[in-house]
């Protein structure tokens, strides 16, 4: 029991000793009926300008200010740091995903490794599977890009929370390709919850 106890602050710690490395696991391709594969694939092909009303939102620029002081270790370079973080905002968002959950997968998955590739060969960010792209999406989409690379994620993780009814550990486990087993769910959760937690400032809520 006292190795089992040991072993946990490692697992938890494990996206940050190695940010360049991809967590092993990946989704795993099932078959799509005719209008949830219309419906993913109208999801990922949408060209509407992103970042729209963002500047507009106190919350979310108390949300951008606050991220970014966290994130800057990580992505040292503001410029970068800062599409980056606006991209996870709004697909997330768009997707119905609360963007701090998004943050701790992508810590789980990568380590903010924007061309991580796991050794099932999952790729980017957020560690999408490349049959994804020949299942919903078009030929020329590159998994590498960062927008990209967070539509597909986000819209991913989406379909299992609907396929799950809401049931967030059976989704991530089925993000990661090992549903039923607890370690990643509890990992990813940790991340956001320890990591990732944000409260708006008063002044924001007005």
């Amino acid at each position: 029991m006292r190795r089992v106890l040991t072993l946990i602050p490692l697992l938890l710690a494990l996206p940050l000793l190695a940010p360049s490395a991809a967590l092993a696991g990946a989704q795993k391709y099932e078959p799509l009926s005719a209008s949830v594969h219309g419906a993913l694939s109208r999801s990922v092909s949408d060209r509407a300008p992103q970042h729209s009303s963002f500047e507009d939102s106190a919350v979310a620029s108390d949300w951008l200010s606050e991220m970014s002081g966290r994130l800057v270790k990580r992505i040292p370079d503001r410029v970068a740091r800062q599409e980056f973080l606006r991209s996870v905002h709004y697909e997330a968002t768009r997707a119905g995903l609360d963007p701090q959950l998004v943050l701790g997968l992508i810590q789980v998955e990568s380590g903010f490794n924007k061309y991580a590739v796991s050794s099932a060969g999952a790729r980017g960010f957020m560690q999408v599977m490349p049959f994804w792209v020949k299942l919903v999406g078009r030929s020329d989409d590159n998994l590498f890009h960062l927008r990209t690379n967070l539509r597909y994620g986000c819209t991913i993780l989406r379909h299992y929370l609907d396929i799950e009814r809401g049931d967030l550990y059976r989704a991530l486990g089925r993000y990661n390709g090992s549903l039923g087993q607890a370690a990643y769910p509890n990992m990813v959760r940790a991340a956001w919850q320890n990591q990732w937690k944000f409260t708006p400032s008063t002044l924001a809520l007005r």
